[in-house]
């Protein structure tokens, strides 16, 4: 059975959203973590690029396997094979810290990510079960840092910050969260107490703060294009390897 999709700029643009220069850069990061396998054995019925391809289109659609094996003229299970297969390999690069972090302004803030899987999510604030996602931004450029490793919803974020093991990467750096980051060490607003209004100078720097920190939702808004993040069926590590997939093609779509 032959399939429609093949790794070719017409199919990349439209299904992935990438361009074909910012694909093969994600095809060659897929082919020097030992996409290929290591030899021998029975061979893909799939290039290397088609098989990135069909994870990118998982990810960017959220099709069912069903729906995407004769997009690719394959069998639901070799679309699974292909999925588990590559899906670590596609990871944003390991966090490491620029030469230049403690002169730059990161955001920090987490996202609700719908899951169907018990063990991953909770019944969280909206009604859903969720995972909570950190994620840390640049402020300049809106590139991803780092994300954590998702935990049940109803995690607060001040939490979820501090069992994420972000704060050692950020040593240093300023960091932006909101308000609910109190008593973490990032910067957050001013908070009105009890008999207390916020002063005319603290109230220009939550203005300002609010502001800046709006870029993590613009980047969040950029990720959840790939409907992977709207609602996650894969169980177990799945919602973590797509989480970082897509922080990786965000990132590549954004770079260029």
């Amino acid at each position: 059975m032959g399939g429609v999709l093949r790794a070719e700029p017409l199919w990349v643009d439209t299904f992935t959203g990438l361009r074909m220069r910012q694909f093969e850069r994600l095809l060659k990061v897929a082919r020097e973590r030992g996409g290929n396998g290591p030899g021998g054995g029975r061979p893909w019925c799939l290039p290397l690029a088609d098989r990135v391809l069909l994870v990118a289109v998982y990810y960017r659609t959220n099709l069912t396997m069903r729906q995407l094996a004769p997009l690719f003229g394959v069998s639901p299970a070799t679309v699974c094979r292909v999925i588990q297969r590559l899906r670590p390999l596609l990871a944003i690069e390991p966090a490491s810290r620029p030469a230049d972090a403690v002169e730059r302004l990161w955001i920090v803030d987490g996202t609700l990510i719908p899951v169907r899987d018990r063990t991953t999510g909770a019944s969280s604030r909206n009604y859903r079960f969720s995972a909570n996602v950190q994620v840390i931004i640049d402020a300049d450029t809106k590139l991803v840092i780092a994300a954590a490793r998702p935990v049940p919803g109803t995690t607060a974020d001040a939490q979820a910050w501090r069992d994420s093991g972000l704060a050692q990467h950020c040593r240093g750096v300023t960091v932006l969260g909101d308000g609910a980051y109190i008593n973490t060490g990032l910067v957050v607003p001013h908070r009105k107490r009890p008999g207390r209004t916020l002063l005319p100078g603290e109230e220009e720097d939550n203005v300002e703060h609010r502001r800046v920190r709006a870029r993590v939702e613009h980047a969040f808004a950029r990720m959840k294009h790939y409907k992977i993040l709207r609602d996650c069926r894969q169980r177990g590590s799945g919602l973590h390897h797509a989480v970082q997939a897509v922080a990786h093609m965000h990132n590549l779509a954004i770079a260029a």
